[in-house]
This record gives structure tokens, sequence and C-alpha cells, in this order.
């Protein structure tokens, strides 16, 4: 523990002398005259370190040969698992199957089943999409769940609200993914929608009592974006689940990038560490965005590589400013910003479910907008959906928001049709 504390102390420590100059990079040439060792390969580099279980860190072999969803490994983590539950749940069992990566290459995924007492067949299912919002491979619930409670990985957002508590007391089974995949790609759209969509298909393939069970999905703050990247790739990537996918209930909807840069990204913004972490989370499974990132950036890279949510967002304002390691005059108005933005707006794509989205009404950092502009997209898409904007900014909305958006998905599960307010 002492040797975590103190590496967490060294960054934010590293972070101010940075920032000292990186900040007036601009009228600092030498700034940027760090140069990096010889073949130095800054990809690798941000790489998560490994948790040290092979469960997570092992690459299976023969992935090109499975079929995304196809299971690669069980193991029963009912202890410390049930501890999680308050002992509420029967068993729990993680698995890890194939998946596919941003690109479309083969990868591999993790995700843990909570089953509650009795007979599961045809149980609903809740996939609680958890805002791991974090870099490190120790930060994921999943890990957490097989080795036990730790302050500077687990993040409080697992447990509070208690909505996989709230799943198993109704009888659901929860399905909860490691949708960042291997990399910890936080805020990569496109690898959670993967990540979740193939954990769904492994746990039909574990639980074939499950396969016919109606599912839904929620997701709050970064769980929205997995969220969002899940229900819209539904029809493409994974259609044989459409039948039972009954509706996705997302919150706190940081859906659109470039909203995000002026809501998030200057440099007093105490969001600011969650951003930048968010913009290396995306460029681990999108590394040409590293072709724009100057020699300073390329030495700064490994700090950040195993943040978990908590650290990241402590560091607030003492982050690196993205125009400091940008070796793109203006970067968020660049070419490659343009790119960025589509990808991870994921724009004119059709939820494959119906969808409840709310968000706070006083929100600063995620600001409702997003959530407007996501209901009107997908109303005009043909989705059945329904808009709330909730009391409080983003850590309130996510308590006054969240009992209407699980009473819908609660109706859902129980086979009710959604209601269409566009």
């Amino acid at each position: 523990m002492r040797a975590k504390i103190s590496g967490v102390i060294v960054v934010i420590a590293v972070l101010l002398l940075i920032a000292t100059t990186a900040g007036r990079a601009s009228a600092l040439p030498g700034v940027d005259d760090v140069v990096p060792a010889p073949n130095y390969d800054v990809a690798q580099a941000m790489l998560p370190t490994p948790t040290g279980d092979p469960f997570f860190d092992r690459t299976p072999p023969g992935l090109a040969s499975m079929k995304p969803g196809q299971v690669i490994a069980i193991r029963d983590v009912s202890w410390p698992g049930k501890v999680f539950t308050l002992w509420q749940a029967q068993r729990v069992v993680q698995v890890k199957f194939r998946s596919t990566d941003a690109k479309g290459r083969p990868s591999y995924g993790t995700a843990t089943i909570i089953m509650p007492p009795g007979d599961i067949t045809n149980r609903p299912v809740l996939v609680n999409n958890l805002p791991i919002d974090a870099l490190g491979a120790k930060c994921t619930p999943s890990y957490a769940l097989a080795h036990g409670y730790d302050p500077l990985t687990t993040s409080a957002t697992d447990y509070v609200p208690p909505t996989t508590l709230l799943a198993i007391k109704r009888g659901y089974v929860a399905l909860l993914p490691d949708h960042q995949g291997p990399k910890m790609a936080y805020a990569e759209p496109v690898v959670a929608g993967h990540m979740i969509l193939d954990a769904v298909r492994a746990m039909r393939s574990v639980e074939p009592a499950l396969a016919e069970s109606r599912f839904g999905m929620t997701g709050y703050s970064g769980g929205a974006i997995a969220t969002n990247g899940a229900a819209k790739l539904l029809p493409e990537y994974a259609p044989e689940l459409a039948r039972q996918a009954v509706g996705a209930a997302l919150g706190g909807t940081p859906v659109d990038a470039r909203v995000l840069v002026g809501s998030m990204s200057p440099w007093y913004n105490w969001a600011k560490g969650l951003f930048v972490a968010g913009v290396y989370g995306i460029s681990r499974e999108n590394p040409e965005i590293l072709d724009g990132v100057n020699n300073l950036g390329k030495w700064a890279a490994p700090i950040f590589r195993d943040l978990c949510t908590v650290p990241a967002a402590m560091l607030g304002p003492l982050t690196i400013p993205v125009e400091a390691v940008s070796a793109i005059p203006d970067p968020f108005r660049s070419p490659l910003a343009q790119k960025i933005y589509r990808h991870f707006n994921m724009p004119g794509k059709r939820y494959g479910m119906p969808m409840y989205v709310y968000n706070g009404a006083q929100e600063f950092w995620i600001p409702a907008i997003m959530a407007q502009h996501l209901y009107a997209e997908q109303c005009r898409l043909g989705v059945r959906a329904v808009l709330r904007l909730a009391p409080g900014e983003h850590a309130i909305a996510a308590v006054t928001g969240l009992p209407g958006a699980l009473q819908w998905l609660d109706a859902r599960l129980q086979g009710v049709s959604a209601p269409n307010e566009c």
C-alpha cells in the first residue's frame, strides 16, 4: 500500500514539474527538446502494466480462428465476489472470451456474471456497464471481484449507486463487462461496444439457461460511453442478440467529443484529469493519434499508464495540457481531431434497442446538450426513446436521475413495451 501511495505522489510531483513549463510551451522552444531513446515505441510504453493474473494478462493463442464471444476460460470467484454483493449472490463466475478491437482485429475480453439465488432459467439480465474511467489493468470491476478491495484501484462507483446489488435482490442476473478491453482503452466506444456484446454472447454460452433471457443495459458517465457504443453497434456486430435486447438506460452522457473539448479540457478544470485519460485511452486503440504527439508527450506517456479513477480525477488542473504535448498547432481543430470526433461520436448509427437517456440539468462538465442531441438523433432514426433532465450536476444527477432510469429498465426486463416520447 505504501508503495502505491508513493507512486501516486511521484506522478503528481512530476506533473507539477512539467506543468510549470509545459503550459508555456509555445513561449519556451526548449521545452520539447526532450528526445526519446532510439527505437522508443510510445504505443508500447503507454500500455498498462500486467496485473500478475494470467486470466486478465495472457493473450490466448489462436484468437483469429475463434468467433466473437467464444469462451476461452471460466473461473468461479464466488469468494471474494459474494462479499461485494453482501452475500446476496448465489454464485459469481468470470468468463474470458474472444472479442474484437477498434480496428476489427481479434482481441479478448473479460466479464463477471453474478447469479441470484434459485433457478436462473430465463431470468432477466442487467448488463451493468460501470464507469471504469481508468487506465490501469487492476482498475476493472472483475479484478476487484477476484482479488478484493483496494482503495487505490477499486472505484467507489463499482458499488455506489448499488445498481448491481439491486438487480440481484430483484432476482436478476447481473453481467459486469470489463468494457475497456485488455489495453484499458478508456472512452473508446467501439472497443466498449464489442466487449459488452461479446460478454453477452459468452454469458449465454457459459449459462445456457440464459440463452433466451431478456437483457437490458445501463451505464453512467464513462459507463454511458460504453452503453452508447454497444447499443449503436448491436445491429451490425451482434444482430442475433436483437430479439432479447429490451433497452439501454444511460445517463451523464459524454457522447460528443466536440462538446467535451470545451467543457472538460481547459487548464483550470478539475475534470481535465479524466479528459486527458480519455484521450490517452482512445490512443491505445488508435495509435495514429500518436503521430501528432511531440517529444515531451512521448517522454511523459508512461506516467499515466496505470492510473485508476481516483488518482486521475485528483490530478485535475495538474494534468499536462493536451496542447503542450501536441506537435499539431491548434490540435482540437485539426483534421486528426475531426477524425477522432467522428469515431467517438458514432453519428447516424441507430440503437438496436429502445433508449432512456438522462442528464443533470445543471451539468457543466458533461452538458445536457449531448443527451438532448442523442435523443433527437435516435428519434430521427426511429428508436423508441425517452429523455429526462434530472436536478443537479454530474454527481447529484447520478442519484436523482437513477430511480427513473431503473424503473424504466425494470419494466423492459419484465416484458413491458417501451414507451415512445419522440
